[in-house]
């Protein structure tokens, strides 16, 4: 079979030392950067971009480190959500309604390792997802043309806001400004300087990773000189870990829970722009719907945790499916990832497949040993993990920093570029004031070049006629799903937060 030839030629490329070796530390790396409350995977993976790039590594190496970051990070952001419910990320809100619970009846070894094997049942079966999906997606992707990819990338836009976002404006204008950012340098077609103010170093544009870094990563350091939250030492030195196994009876009342919610959370996933905040909610949900007869769910119930780790870790396997497929990301850290193989000269889409085989079957393969990995990782080192939560911010920022500068001057050697990170920094700090999303930012910059492409050639194949854009069955499916999903989160995107701040806040009046 086609799928298991390809497979064994992934194993053979992921299975050499230097990238067991990445993909451990990605997992090692990840996990830290996902226990560690207010990181998460976006800011995670944005923040080690840079020592990817300045080790020198190839395609496929760097992608195995940068992807097993993101797996990593979607693990460990149970670790502070069950010790001290507050989460790592968004995805892991859901984690603290039954995981602290569970932590403060002396049960906490008991939810992480819970956890873990979760999020392993999620992970595993979002890759295995993505292996038989991917493939059959690019068939379709290969009957585009330039008026299908401008309404694919339309598409994209107007569901990445999502569920995820306070409401559709503030993400509609990321987007528009993340397209504006996009335009800025020489116009590929006339040759002609826009929005570079006479200033040489923007006539190739702005460099995207120097954007991520600095609304992801500077972002945060600036939000913690403005608040100076401390550690929470006092807290994690009371909690006690217990044992770390769960019983058999948990485990076998769980797993129907984990097969069912990795299903859900993996269809989540592969929705652009959906991503895994809608993948834990929604598990976390239909589970409570499903099976709680008793009203345990909120009060320590061992699915309650299952469910969503599972759920959210499917969900961030599901996100890779339309990034290296149709070169769209499914969620802010597949945007961060797209940026990536676009620094590395690889596009992603349809044929990426033919030709560069050796990096997406070598990165699903690594994606199945670092699973494995994350796994021995997790259950026995909980010790080591859990005391990273007593790293204090003021230490713990400064860190970050220093990467993000000492890695971007090492890729780019430009003094210019530092500023402009400096920049975007005080950008995104100024806009998670006002709760303007960051990732149709990042979207707009790394699509916006592509997405005047298309509309310019789709419009200049047809001599001028812009109904050419809606020509096509394909072209209007993809606008229909565009306009549907731009406009359902009006109004179901309102009760999905709404419900996530009740619980949040109601588990809030529990533990106080």
């Amino acid at each position: 079979m086609d799928l298991f030839a390809s497979l064994g030629d992934g194993f053979a490329v992921a299975l050499t030392w230097q990238n067991l070796a990445l993909a451990l530390l990605g997992c090692f790396l990840g996990t830290v950067m996902g226990a560690l409350p207010g990181l998460g995977p976006s800011n995670g993976v944005a923040i080690l971009i840079p020592l990817a790039f300045t080790m020198g590594l190839g395609p496929t190496p760097a992608l195995i480190l940068l992807t097993s970051v993101y797996y990593g990070a979607m693990y460990g952001g149970r670790i502070s959500s069950i010790l001290l419910n507050i989460p790592g990320d968004e995805p892991a809100m859901m984690t603290c309604l039954d995981g602290h619970p569970m932590a403060r009846k002396g049960m906490a070894g008991e939810a992480l390792a819970l956890s873990g094997i979760a999020s392993f049942v999620g992970a595993f079966f979002a890759t295995w997802g993505l292996a038989l999906l991917a493939p059959q997606l690019v068939k379709i992707a290969l009957l585009f043309g330039p008026a299908e990819y401008f309404a694919l990338f339309a598409l994209a836009f107007m569901t990445l806001g999502g569920v995820s976002s306070t409401n559709q404006a503030k993400a509609a204008f990321a987007a528009a400004l993340g397209l504006g950012l996009a335009t800025i340098g020489v116009d590929t077609q006339t040759g002609v300087p826009r929005f570079t103010f006479g200033e040489v170093h923007l006539y190739d544009g702005l460099d995207f990773l120097v954007a991520i870094v600095g609304l992801f990563a500077l972002s945060e350091v600036f939000i913690f000189l403005e608040h100076r939250h401390g550690g929470s030492d006092a807290a994690g030195k009371k909690m006690e870990i217990g044992r770390l196994t769960p019983p058999m009876s948990m485990l076998k009342a769980c797993t129907p829970t984990m097969l069912r919610t990795s299903v859900l959370g993996f269809i989540a996933g592969v929705l652009p722009g959906a991503g895994a905040s809608l993948g834990s909610f929604i598990s976390y949900t239909m589970e409570k719907r499903l099976v709680d007869k008793e009203g345990t769910f909120g009060t320590g119930d061992p699915r309650g945790v299952a469910a969503p780790e599972a759920g959210n870790n499917a969900a961030a396997g599901g996100a890779l499916v339309p990034m290296l497929a149709l070169g769209v990301p499914g969620s802010g850290t597949t945007a961060v990832l797209l940026a990536v193989l676009l620094a590395l000269n690889i596009t992603p889409g349809p044929l990426l497949f033919t030709q560069n085989p050796d990096v997406v079957w070598g990165l699903i393969a690594a994606l199945f040993i670092a699973n494995f990995m994350l796994l021995a990782l997790n259950i026995p080192m909980v010790g080591l993990f859990t005391r990273l939560l007593l790293i204090p911010s003021r230490v713990l920022m400064p860190i970050v920093a220093m990467v993000s500068f000492v890695g971007i001057y090492g890729i780019s050697g430009s003094s210019f570029d530092l500023l402009v990170m400096i920049g975007f920094g005080v950008m995104g700090w100024v806009l998670r004031k006002f709760d303007v999303p960051l990732v149709p930012i990042i979207l707009g910059t790394l699509l916006g070049n592509s997405m005047e492409n298309n509309l310019r050639r789709a419009v200049t194949i047809d001599n001028g006629n812009w109904w050419t854009l809606v020509d096509s069955p394909l072209a209007l499916t993809l606008w229909g799903i565009a306009i549907v999903g731009f406009i359902l989160p009006l109004f179901f995107g309102a009760r999905v937060k709404a419900g996530m701040r009740a619980r949040r806040d109601e588990e809030g009046s529990i533990s106080d």
